[in-house]
């Protein structure tokens, strides 16, 4: 079999195959129905959104085509930044606001909404930032940066109880999913253009700009090296055996399993896999696999 090259070289049919792109989504279409687009678009069997938005929020929705649809695990966890427009039904107590907000921040309790797709039962959320960036009349703009399931419609609704005014979400954008956030999103307009001026104009440089290789998806996923004869052998299915190691992030802990991305010497990604030893073990599997990612 023939493993993937240095990622930086890759030719744009291979980044359709195996990459992402920061999508900017529109207001409209839900995040399923812009997938759908997407991978017509591409050509390709396959592409998955990271992270679902409802049809009329708009913002950060990384795209995975190709064999990166394997991936889309490593987004479950990943930490997200909205920016929304909280809409108060009275204007009695919004100097209040910032005070009220900062109580948000830590662990909160929510229970799903009724139009959610989960079992709403109540679950545990944490708030890792709410500022109150900017406050006019009956209407303030909040950023929230908060942990992956988080219903930022709920946690508005529960501002306006806390401050007893009352109130609902207005606008929402997400600018960040990690490890993507809005400095170079790409519109589906960009990603239309840059395929026509590639299959058109045999001009790649646009699509190059667009689409990513789909390892700058998993940058904040801790990394084991595996010598090119180990990945000929995880793509077939089998483990990260000691001998096939290269080199590993410091300090690993097999103890709490944690998910690696393996990759050959050259910074292709090969899998996605649980650390069940530690790396400079001489003997044994290493890493057992989650995603052949080949």
């Amino acid at each position: 079999m023939v493993l993937r090259g240095p990622p930086a070289e890759r030719s744009p049919a291979e980044l359709l195959k195996f990459g992402v792109i920061n999508l900017d989504k529109p207001p409209g279409p839900s995040a399923h129905q812009v997938a759908a687009w997407v991978r017509e678009l591409a050509g390709v069997k396959r592409a998955a959104h990271a992270g679902t938005l409802d049809p009329k929020v708009t913002g950060c929705l990384p795209m995975l085509l190709g064999d990166a649809t394997r991936m889309a695990q490593v987004f479950d966890d990943s930490e997200k930044e909205y920016v929304a427009v909280l809409e108060l039904h009275d204007r009695g107590r919004t100097d209040d606001l910032e005070r009220v907000a900062a109580d948000f921040e830590g662990e909160i309790y929510q229970k799903p909404p009724k139009k959610s797709a989960v079992v709403r039962r109540l679950r545990t959320r944490e708030i890792h930032e709410l500022d109150v960036l900017e406050v006019e009349d009956r209407q303030a703009l909040l950023r929230v940066r908060c942990e992956s399931g988080t219903y930022i419609r709920k946690l508005c609704h529960d501002l306006g109880l806390a401050l007893g005014t009352g109130a609902h979400m207005g606008d929402l954008r997400r600018v960040g999913t990690d490890p993507f956030d809005d400095r170079d999103l790409a519109t589906l307009h960009d990603f239309v253009d840059a395929l026509s001026w590639w299959r058109e104009d045999d001009d790649p440089e646009a699509l190059e700009d667009v689409v990513q290789p789909a390892e700058h998806a998993l940058v904040d996923v801790p990394s084991v090296i595996i010598a090119e004869s180990a990945a000929e052998s995880v793509a077939e299915g089998a483990p990260v055996y000691a001998p096939g190691v290269v080199d590993a992030d410091e300090g690993l802990d097999p103890d709490a399993e944690p998910l690696v991305t393996c990759y050959t010497p050259n910074g292709a990604a090969v899998c996605l896999g649980r650390l069940i030893e530690d790396p400079a073990v001489e003997e044994g599997t290493v890493v057992d696999l989650e995603r052949v990612l080949v």
